[in-house]
C-alpha cells in the first residue's frame, strides 16, 4: 500500500459502525490518517470505537436517534476537525441528503455525487437511465409511485412468478418473491411495510423472476477526470432469503468475452448517471445461458463483499475511495489490471440455523477469529462485546484465497471450522457445511440453492458427544468446587465415590435449547475433547484447559457450530409450567426485538394460522401467527413495545373443537409468508 500523499484530509469520520467501521479505520491507520469513530450508548464498548484515535458520542441506542441522525454526525464532525466522512456501508451510506449535508457543511463525502445516489437509489429511475445507455434491464413496471392496485396489474401483465423490490435501498430489505397472484396484496403490504422501515420511502417495483438465475455484479471504480474501470465480477449466488451469504470472484460460470462485455456495460451504467468512487452494478444472469445479462441496480458504495475483490486484484478499495475522494487521477487502464486466484467470503451472522435462522443475541463469551495463509476476517467483534438486536445481525466477514477455486474453498471451510463466537449463536458451522454441498463445490450455483438444501445442512439433532462434553466439563467444575478446603464427605461429594469398586457414573441432566432435555451419566476425570468451552463464573482446568463453568450452562463449541447446554431439573420444571398455566396456548417471542404490528385484541376470535402480530429483530419480521382457532384471552404487547427472547407476547384459548388438535408453530410465519432477511 502505497502512502496518502495529496494532504487533503487529516482526519476522517467513520459514520458507521462495526465490522465496515473497523476495517475502514484499518487504511485510515495504514494509511496515516486520524480517524473518529461515532457510537450510540448500545456501542460505548465496541471495537470501533476501541480502534479509532478518537471516538464521539452521538446518541441512545436506537438508530434513528444516532447512527441514522445526520445532524448529530455532521455535529462530531466539526467537533473533532473531521474534513471528509467515510459512511462505509448501510445507514446513510446511500442516502442522497445526507451526501449533500456533508458537502455544505465544508466536508469531502466519500462516495458518489449525491445527484448519482439519487438516480442509482431509484431503480426505476436508473433502469431507464441505463437502458438508454444501451445497458440490458431486466423486464418489470415502469413509473414510480404506483399504488397498490397498479402494482398488481402490472404483475398480472408481467406474469407470475415476480420479484417486488423497494425503489429505496438495497441489500434485499423489503423484496418480496411471489408466485401466486392471490398474495399480491399481503406481499405488497409487506414490502410497503419493510421499506418503509427501511428506508423511509415505501415505493415499490415489479420485476419479472427467472427462475433459477445467478447474481453476478461488476466492482467499478470511477474518479473526477473522467476514467472508469470495472475490476471484475463477483458471484452472488448463495443467496437466503434474497441476502447474499456466500461471495467469490471470479465466476466460474463466465467466459473472457462474457466477463468483458458485461464489465464494458457496467462501466456505461457507472457513466450514464456520472459517478465517482467505488461501486457496484448488479446483474442478473440465466444460468444456462450467461449472455443473457441483465441489469438489475447499482449499489452507490462499497460492498460488503469487497474483500474478495481486492484479494485478486492486490488493490486496497477503502484507500482508492479516499484517493479518488481527494481527487488523484486512477493511474490504470482497464488492460493494466490482472486478477490472481480466487477469493471466497463468508458473511457470519447473530443468526440459529436451527430455529429457521432466527436473529440472536448475548455476550461473546470466546472469540476466535482466523488469520493468515491466505485467510483474513473482518469483524467488529471482541470478548465481552454484547449483540443486540437493534442493527444488523452480520457481525464479521471471513475470507479466503488461494491460487484457484478449489484450495479456496478448502482454505475457508477450514477458516470456519476455527471460527469460535461463543456466546452469540452464529451460522459459521451451517456456512462450512454449505461450502462442501456438491453443487457449491462444483460450481452449479443459482439464487434458490441455499433455500433448497439448507434443511439438510441443520442437523436434526445436537451430536452425543456435545452432552458428553458439558457433562464432563460440568462433572469437573462440580468437583473442583466442591468443598475444597479440609475434609469433605466422599458420600456426598459428586464424584460417584463407592465402596471397594471403580467410581460410579455421574448423572447430569441437561438442555439444549429448543431440544429436549437428556440424562447424560458420565464418569469423574473424564475430559472433552476438540471443543472450546465457555461459561461465565467460576474457572476451572481440565486436562491442562481452562474452562469456565456457572450453574447456568455451558457454551461448547467445535467446527464453527456452538451450543449453550444449561442444567435441568425435570421436577423443577413440572412445577414452573403448572404454576404458569401457560402451554400450547401461549405465542411467545421467538426472538429478542421490537413489536411493530399487533393485528388483534383480547377477546378476538382467530383462526389456526391467522397473522396475529409481527415482531421486528435486526430489520427482519417474524409474523406470529394463532397455533389454533380460538379465542384471544391475553395480549401483553403493543406496537413498539420490546420484548426478549421467549418471552409471553399473547394466549390463544382453543375452541372445543380445536382443543384436542395438534397446534402449530407460533413462532413461524403464517402459511405462504415470506420472511425476509436484510443486510
Amino acid at each position: 500500500m502505497t502512502s496518502f500523499d495529496t494532504g487533503l484530509f487529516d482526519t476522517v469520520l467513520v459514520a458507521n459502525r462495526g465490522e465496515i467501521a473497523v476495517r475502514v479505520i484499518t487504511t485510515l491507520r495504514a494509511l496515516g490518517i486520524r480517524s473518529v469513530a461515532v457510537y450510540s450508548d448500545a456501542d460505548a464498548d465496541a471495537r470501533h470505537v476501541q480502534e479509532a484515535d478518537t471516538a464521539v458520542r452521538i446518541g441512545p441506542a436506537p438508530a434513528t436517534e444516532s447512527y441514522l441522525s445526520a445532524p448529530r454526525l455532521l455535529d462530531a464532525a466539526a467537533r473533532t476537525g473531521a474534513q471528509a466522512v467515510h459512511p462505509g456501508y448501510g445507514f446513510l451510506a446511500e442516502n442522497a441528503a445526507f451526501a449533500r449535508a456533508c458537502t455544505d457543511a465544508g466536508l469531502v463525502f466519500i462516495g458518489p455525487p449525491a445527484d448519482a445516489i439519487d438516480l442509482m437509489g431509484d431503480k426505476i429511475r436508473a433502469k431507464e437511465t441505463v437502458r438508454a445507455a444501451g445497458v440490458p434491464v431486466v423486464p418489470g413496471s415502469s413509473g414510480s409511485g404506483l399504488s397498490d392496485a397498479e402494482l398488481a396489474a402490472a404483475a398480472r401483465e408481467i406474469g407470475m412468478p415476480v420479484l417486488l423490490k423497494p425503489s429505496a435501498g438495497g441489500g434485499g430489505k423489503g423484496m418480496r418473491l411471489v408466485r401466486e397472484a392471490d398474495r399480491l396484496a399481503d406481499e405488497i403490504a409487506a414490502a410497503r411495510r419493510e421499506a418503509r422501515s427501511s428506508f423511509g420511502d415505501d415505493t415499490l417495483l415489479v420485476e419479472r423472476w427467472i427462475d433459477r438465475p445467478r447474481h453476478i455484479e461488476i466492482q467499478v471504480l470511477a474518479d473526477g477526470h473522467g476514467n472508469v474501470l470495472h475490476l471484475g465480477e463477483r458471484e452472488c449466488s448463495l443467496q437466503r432469503r434474497h441476502q447474499k451469504i456466500i461471495e467469490e470472484a471470479p465466476s466460474v460460470l463466465l467466459d473472457a468475452a462474457t466477463r468483458a462485455a458485461m464489465g464494458e456495460a457496467a462501466v456505461q451504467a457507472a457513466r450514464s448517471c456520472g459517478y465517482r468512487g467505488a461501486g457496484t452494478v448488479e446483474f442478473i444472469v440465466p444460468g444456462k445461458d450467461p449472455s443473457g445479462y441483465c441489469f438489475m441496480e447499482m449499489n452507490t458504495r462499497l460492498q460488503v463483499e469487497h474483500p474478495v475483490t481486492e484479494m485478486i486484484t492486490g488493490l486496497d478499495l477503502v484507500e482508492w475511495q479516499l484517493r479518488i475522494a481527494a481527487g488523484e487521477r486512477l493511474p490504470y487502464a482497464q488492460e493494466h489490471l490482472s486478477f490472481s486466484g480466487h477469493a471466497i467470503e463468508a458473511r457470519i451472522c447473530a443468526e440459529d440455523p436451527s430455529r429457521d435462522f432466527l436473529p440472536t443475541g448475548g455476550t461473546v463469551l470466546t472469540l476466535r477469529e482466523p488469520a493468515g495463509d491466505g485467510t483474513r476476517t473482518d469483524s467488529g467483534l471482541s470478548e465481552g462485546a454484547e449483540v443486540g438486536s437493534r442493527y444488523d445481525p452480520m457481525l464479521a466477514k471471513v475470507i479466503a484465497h488461494g491460487p484457484d477455486r478449489a484450495s479456496a474453498l478448502r482454505k475457508l471451510r477450514a477458516a470456519l471450522a476455527a471460527t469460535v463466537t461463543l456466546g452469540v449463536p452464529t451460522n459459521a458451522g451451517f456456512l462450512r457445511r454449505l461450502l462442501a454441498h456438491p453443487d457449491v463445490a462444483s460450481g452449479e450455483l443459482d439464487t434458490g440453492l441455499v433455500e433448497r438444501v439448507a434443511a439438510d445442512l441443520v442437523p436434526d439433532a445436537v451430536p452425543d458427544e456435545v452432552y458428553a462434553a458439558a457433562a464432563a466439563v460440568r462433572q469437573a467444575a462440580l468437583e473442583s468446587t466442591a468443598d475444597a478446603g479440609g475434609w469433605r464427605d466422599p458420600f456426598a461429594a459428586p464424584t460417584g465415590f463407592r465402596l471397594g469398586g471403580e467410581p460410579a457414573p455421574v448423572r447430569h441432566w441437561l438442555r439444549v435449547p429448543g431440544q429436549d432435555p437428556v440424562a447424560y451419566d458420565v464418569r469423574p476425570g473424564v475430559a472433552p475433547e476438540r471443543f472450546e468451552v465457555t461459561a461465565d463464573e467460576v474457572r476451572v482446568t481440565v486436562d491442562g484447559i481452562r474452562h469456565t463453568f456457572h450453574r447456568g450452562g455451558h457454551w461448547l463449541g467445535r467446527d464453527g457450530d456452538a451450543w449453550h447446554v444449561t442444567d435441568h431439573d425435570p421436577v423443577a420444571e413440572a412445577l414452573r409450567e403448572a404454576a404458569r398455566g401457560h402451554g400450547v396456548d401461549t405465542l411467545a417471542a421467538p426472538m429478542p426485538g421490537t413489536v411493530t404490528v399487533v393485528k388483534v385484541a383480547v377477546g378476538d376470535e382467530v383462526t389456526a394460522g391467522q397473522g396475529l402480530l409481527v415482531v421486528e429483530a435486526m430489520k427482519m419480521e417474524h409474523v406470529i401467527s394463532a397455533p389454533h382457532a380460538g379465542t384471544v384471552t391475553e395480549l401483553d404487547v403493543t406496537p413498539g413495545s420490546t420484548v426478549a427472547m421467549d418471552q409471553v407476547l399473547a394466549v390463544v384459548a382453543p375452541h372445543e373443537d380445536a382443543a384436542g388438535s395438534t397446534p402449530g408453530d407460533a413462532g413461524t410465519p403464517a402459511p405462504g409468508t415470506d420472511e425476509e432477511a436484510t443486510a
